[in-house]
């Protein structure tokens, strides 16, 4: 098997660009040894603050966030970097050719009850002059770089530089990311969803329609069994896409008007839109691109519908359809 250098070499991936997957996947091995230690190491558990998003941070996601920003900062490639966990941009040198978004533990949630975690980021190219935070606000288009690390039974990382998705998988004995799947592909055609149901009557109409079509199953209009799968997690909602096909969204809801996505598009939304695309899925808001949007905030949130080519189709297809007509749904 292949080794992560190995694979970059024959990818041809430049100098710099590798250094800086390789600070990114030999920071994820740190985590994943935190993570494993959980209760054992005092990691669980939540602090007494809260991040620019509003939401109390786990232990596990400080930390984590430490750890890259620290390794991000001694890294020369970097020029600046991007957080979930932080309010603002951090400038790391005068130099560097990129710029790096994380989410740090995607999935914190789920640390105390021992369930799948990850770490996602996006690398997107330095711009010249002045940093600040309008130099990190480009497209998805604009990534050159994107994975995540999944902290399950066994660590694995995905990873794309635009030409397809690898996957490799840390062996414990060496400690060394070796390559497990050298072209992760998605499958057009699925009977599969993720979706937190929860939010059910919060949704627009259009997907309200698409999953009660999708329940209703050989009865209804799609004439076809789906099951349903829910790991409250992206990173593992995600990885289950890639590795067997399906579609994970995450919708446009109501139940708080001011914050009608859940999703950040820099950390989340992009950096997975980039993945699946280059393993032949497609990833939408339901009405536009995820990788097309022009940002305006780093830590804007976007609806995202993702995953198996033509079910994406299928579910786009219900957003074109007027409901306005239709005051019950």
């Amino acid at each position: 098997m292949q080794t992560l250098a190995q694979n970059l070499s024959s990818q041809g991936i430049e100098a710099p660009l590798s250094q800086l997957i390789h600070t990114l996947a030999d920071t994820s091995k740190a985590i994943s040894h935190a993570v494993r230690h959980g209760a054992l190491a005092g990691v669980l558990g939540a602090t007494e603050q809260e991040n620019v998003q509003g939401e109390t941070q786990k232990k596990l996601d400080v930390i984590t966030n430490d750890m890259l920003k620290d390794a991000l900062k001694a890294d020369s490639t970097v020029r600046g970097l991007a957080s979930e966990e932080e309010d603002y941009i951090v400038e790391v040198g005068q130099s560097g050719d990129f710029l790096v978004c994380f989410d740090p533990l995607d999935g914190s949630s789920n640390i105390d009850i021992n369930s799948l975690v990850g770490t996602i980021f996006s690398v997107l190219p330095a711009p010249s002059g002045e940093l600040s935070e309008k130099s990190f606000l480009q497209a998805g288009r604009n990534q050159v770089a994107a994975g995540y690390v999944l902290y399950g039974p066994s660590t694995m990382l995905a990873l794309t530089t635009g030409k397809g998705v690898q996957l490799f998988t840390l062996n414990p004995d060496t400690n060394e990311y070796l390559l497990t799947c050298e072209a992760m592909s998605i499958s057009k055609d699925t009977s599969e969803f993720a979706i937190n149901m929860s939010n059910q009557r919060f949704w627009e109409a259009p997907m309200q329609t698409y999953i009660s079509d999708l329940l209703l199953g050989k009865i209804g209009p799609r004439e076809k069994s789906f099951n349903m799968r829910w790991i409250a997690a992206m990173v593992g909602d995600v990885h289950r896409v890639l590795s067997r096909g399906g579609l994970f969204t995450y919708p446009t809801d109501n139940k708080n008007p001011e914050k009608p996505y859940k999703l950040r598009l820099m950390y989340e939304a992009n950096p997975m839109s980039f993945l699946v695309e280059q393993a032949g899925g497609k990833a939408s808001t339901g009405y536009e691109a995820i990788m097309d949007i022009a940002p305006t905030d780093i830590h804007q949130r976007v609806a995202v519908i993702l995953g198996s080519a033509n079910e994406v189709d299928a579910c786009l297809e219900y957003h074109r359809v007027d409901y306005s007509e239709e005051p019950n749904l």
